[in-house]
Order: structure tokens, then sequence, then C-alpha cells
């Protein structure tokens, strides 16, 4: 059995003198390693005459102790000597390899890595819609192996069951849309061109964008828990072994669905948001429903409902394969399934803003506005 290390302090009029004793090794300093980090006042120097052995840990231990103090060893045998030495040479090449960072250092550091992160991610996600497409049209060279069932069950999910939400989240910022408007136009009493900002908003912008944001939420992040718990219990590799591609059997009707309820779901959106500003705008600004449905159709082309049919598909196709994508990265555990859903809603939605700021710059270009 090692002798107990311990320690005493002496007062010196130069400071105080810490004398080590016992056996400095890890099997009885586990004790002393909080009374010496404890010594109030300065420590002038360290006495390690009484040591009988020491170890790697041991002389950590001592060498830490005269650093956080700045006092010198003295009275060491030659095997501790050297042994706190090495010590201390592999501390001062340690902290000589990792020099101090400032704070703009870790910014930078940290904005060049999440564009790294970002940049590889937007790579991984061409190549999936890649896949996606080729698997696409194999599809449609071998119509046998399409999955009817599998894309009418997706019908239900991403556009019969999202009806209630959708409805009432649309029917609301109709309401929203009429009165902010209204409170600003009656500035100039021109209350009457209300109608115009819910007929034109609604079918051209916020009828499809607010819709997809919805499906985001809702069928993205499902898209992404229902694949990346398939791939957590092995279901996917399971179906590679029997020869079933997956992007055919679990991707493809997913996105078909998201491509064809999207527009659906779009028309549906912007007729309940312009009811919804068409009864605010008969309660509140007394204009009747048969006027409001009369200068409805005098003020909005009809190219604004076409613009919104346009980029419902596209946004359905974005929403299904960024959900899709994130599900087919999960690794490792359950966690990485929370982890991935957030990054596909994420995802999802900044991809949707994207292309409709584009969308919006390139009909204005077009002389669609």
């Amino acid at each position: 059995m090692p002798n107990s290390a311990d320690f005493t302090v002496e007062d010196l009029p130069s400071g105080q003198l810490l004398r080590l004793s016992g056996d400095f090794v890890i099997a009885s300093i586990g004790a002393l390693d909080r009374s010496l980090r404890d010594i109030n006042g300065p420590v002038s120097e360290i006495d390690i005459s009484a040591v009988t052995h020491m170890d790697t840990v041991g002389a950590w231990l001592v060498h830490r102790t005269a650093k956080e103090h700045d006092a010198p060893i003295t009275g060491g045998a030659n095997d501790a000597s050297r042994l706190i030495d090495a010590v201390r040479g592999a501390d001062q090449a340690e902290a000589a390899a990792k020099p101090p960072m400032s704070s703009l250092y870790h910014f930078l550091a940290e904005v060049g890595g999440a564009v790294v992160v970002g940049m590889m991610t937007f790579l991984q996600f061409l190549g999936f819609v890649g896949q996606v497409v080729k698997a696409f049209f194999s599809l449609l060279m071998n119509p046998r192996r399409f999955r009817w069932h599998a894309v009418v069950q997706h019908f239900d999910m991403v556009g019969v069951r999202a009806l209630g939400i959708v409805g009432l989240m649309s029917f609301l910022i109709g309401i929203v849309i009429a009165q902010q408007g209204a409170v600003q136009l009656r500035q100039f009493g021109a209350e009457v061109f209300t109608i115009n900002l819910i007929g034109r908003l609604t079918l051209r912008e916020l009828g499809i964008l607010m819709t997809a944001i919805m499906v985001a939420g809702r069928s993205g992040s499902a898209f992404a828990a229902q694949i990346g718990t398939m791939k957590i219990t092995e279901e996917i590799d399971a179906m590679r072994t029997i020869g079933v591609v997956p992007v055919e059997a679990l991707v493809v009707p997913r996105v078909i669905a998201a491509v064809f309820m999207m527009p659906l779901l779009g028309i549906f959106a912007s007729l309940m948001s312009i009811i919804g500003g068409g009864l605010l705008c008969w309660i509140v600004l007394d204009i009747p429903p048969a006027t409001f449905v009369q200068r409805l159709r005098e003020v909005t082309p009809i190219t604004d409902f076409w613009v919104g049919m346009i980029k419902a598909p596209v946004f359905g196709a974005i929403i299904a394969m960024a959900g899709c994508f994130q599900g087919m990265q999960v690794k490792g555990n359950a966690e990485q399934v929370g982890l991935r859903t957030t990054a596909a809603v994420v995802q999802a939605i900044f991809l949707v803003i994207v292309l409709d700021a584009f969308f919006a710059v390139f009909f204005s270009e077009i002389g669609w506005d």
C-alpha cells in the first residue's frame, strides 16, 4: 500500500513554504487535490524532498500547484525532477500549440464553418434531387413498379387532412389583410381599394406562400420523421436487400402527392382568404358581398391566379424533397430524427421564400405584375 500523500504549510518572510510528503502516486492523491486547490495566501516555494515516490499524475499535481502560485520546486530527487520537467515541457508544448484566439477569430471560424456546412448540404440536396428525377423517369419506363396506393394515401395526408388548418389560417389572414388595409386606406378616403389589396395579394402571394409554409410545417416534417424512423429501424436497408429502390418507394409518391395537392390547397386557401376579407368588408366597410365580388372581378387580373398556380407545384416539390432528404440523412440514434425534422422544416421554408422572391422578380420582368 502506498504511503498517504500529505503536505504542510510553513510561514516564511517571503511567503509560505509548502512541504509535500508521502507517495505522490495516483492511488494516494485523490483527496489531496482539492486540499491543494484550497490553499490560501501566496506560496513562495514548494519542497518535495520528503516525497518518497512519484508517478506522472503526481508530477502533474505538483507542477499545476507550482504553476498556480508561480513558485519554484526544490528538494526533488533526480527521478522526480525529470518527471516534473517532462510534465512541464508537455504543458508548455500544448500551450504553444494552442495559442489564445480572439473572439473575432471564433466568430469568423463559426461563420466559415456554417458556410462550408451550408454549401455541402446544398450540393447533397442537388444530388438528391437528381436521384428523385432519375427514379421518376425510371418509374415512367416501368409503370408496374409505380405505387399508386402510396400516392393516394399521401394525397389524403398532404391534402385532405390539411384542409381544416389551411382553411382556418387563410380565413383569418384574409380578415387581417382587410382590416389593416382598411385602416391605412381610410386616411385617404380610399377604403374601396381594400378589395384590390385582398384580391391581388391573396391570389398572387399570400394564399400560396402561407399554404406552403403550413404544408412544410405539417407534411414536410412528417416526411422527415417517417423516413428517419425507417432509417433507424433499418427498414430502408431491408428494402435495398430485397431489391426495392427506397427513392422510388418512399420519395417519389410523396413528391407527386405534394406537387398535385399544393395547387388545390392554394386555390382553397385563396378562396377562404377572400371570404374572410369579404366578410370584414361587409361588416366594417358596409360593402355588400355582391359589390365585393363584382369589384374583385374587375381589379384582379387572371394573371394573378396563374402566377399562384405556377408557383404552387414548385413549392410542393421543394417541400417534399426537403423533408425526404433530411429523413434520408438520419444516422445513429433517435435524437437525429428530431434534429433532422427541424432541419427539414427550416430548409423547406427557406427554399420556398427564396423561390418566391425569384418568382416575384421573374414575373415582374415578363410583365405579369
